[in-house]
């Protein structure tokens, strides 16, 4: 009997008492094919490579998986990122190994597009003061007057990063009658003009939004992008968002600018430091919102995400290249990455 296609998963996956973290992650297509073997890792941040010697694919979740990670069997082929985000993975380590690296932007591009617009209106129709004020009862009631919102039409909102998620949120944005602007170095110019979207300077882009969301990823060159000197440039009445990932934004500069009220708010679904130190200055500012990196998550997106990596993992099971989108792809001329996908075509005969 030929061995085994083995897929391991990270042990963030699963709760301590065995049950699955996310109920909306099908894992029925794995655990229903005859020549899949699933597995759970150990809880180890980053993997160590000793768990991944005798894998064939690996699902991942929050854990890191870094250099160290690399087993020397050469049999890792392909991992399958839970999501968009791989700023936890060493992404040259995989490409040295010829090992894929496989994301799911599709899963996220409306889920967290959704989430940048929950976030515009909660802070411009002032929806965390007005909560707090109607649980307090007449009172509360009294003082509607003093926290006015602020309207849509008209107003600019601009995007740093249109990818999948930020060329979504403009699309959004559209329909609330507001001027697009955006800034990218890499945007295709006449996608931006059939969305309507004015392509700008990044200091430009600071000065002019109202509602100003970053959708960049993580990257060397993006890290604290959103400096104090940018955040300067804002309006008083201007709002950011960050969905991406918090080293983006110079925590400590955007913290001052609140502080000082320079800026108008802030809504974070991500920080520098997650889970953040409970003595963090910014968790006492009445003029943020803060959600645990976990705003676009719904059963949609998960299931959506679940099913696109399991796709990836299986595609490679038959001896194919992985369909979806494969971060690293000069992995893909490694003499091993060649060689792995020979011996899956060889176990299935063709």
């Amino acid at each position: 009997m030929a061995e085994k296609f083995r897929v391991a998963l990270s042990a963030d996956f699963r709760n301590a008492d065995g049950s699955a973290t996310f109920r909306d992650f099908d894992l029925a297509p794995l655990l229903q094919d005859p020549r899949v073997e699933t597995v759970f890792l150990e809880s180890e941040s980053p993997i160590s490579a000793g768990q991944l010697e005798d894998v064939d694919a690996l699902i991942l979740l929050a854990h890191r998986f870094d250099k160290s990670s690399v087993p020397r069997s050469g049999r890792l082929g392909v991992i399958a990122r839970f999501g968009v985000g791989y700023d936890t993975v060493d992404v040259k380590a995989c490409t040295d190994a010829g090992i894929a690296l496989v994301i799911t932007p599709e899963s996220v591009r409306r889920p967290v597009a959704v989430s940048i617009i929950t976030l515009m209106l909660a802070l411009t129709g002032k929806l965390a003061i007005k909560e707090k004020l109607t649980r307090a009862g007449a009172a509360g009631f009294a003082q509607r007057g003093a926290h006015m919102g602020v309207g849509l039409v008209g107003r600019t909102f601009g995007s740093l990063g249109v990818g999948n998620i930020g060329a979504e949120a403009l699309r959004l944005a559209k329909a609330f009658d507001m001027k697009l602007i955006a800034h990218d170095p890499f945007a295709d110019a006449g996608r931006m003009a059939e969305l309507g979207v004015e392509l700008v300077g990044i200091e430009d882009l600071f000065r002019r939004s109202d509602v100003l969301s970053v959708s960049c990823p993580l990257t060397d060159t993006t890290r604290h992008i959103v400096s104090a000197e940018r955040l300067a440039l804002m309006k008083p009445t201007s709002y950011l968002i960050n969905t991406a990932r918090g080293p983006v934004v110079d925590q400590k500069a955007l913290t001052k600018a609140l502080q000082e009220r320079r800026i108008a708010g802030a809504g974070l679904d991500v920080l520098e430091q997650e889970p953040p130190d409970p003595g963090d200055p910014i968790l006492a500012l009445d003029n943020v919102i803060l959600t645990p990196h976990a705003l676009c998550w719904t059963d949609q997106c998960f299931a959506r995400q679940g099913a696109l990596d399991i796709q990836a993992v299986l595609e490679y099971c038959d001896g194919r290249v992985p369909t979806g989108t494969i971060v690293n792809r000069a992995a893909l001329d490694n003499s091993s990455w060649a060689q792995r996908l020979s011996a899956q075509r060889a176990r299935l005969g063709r």
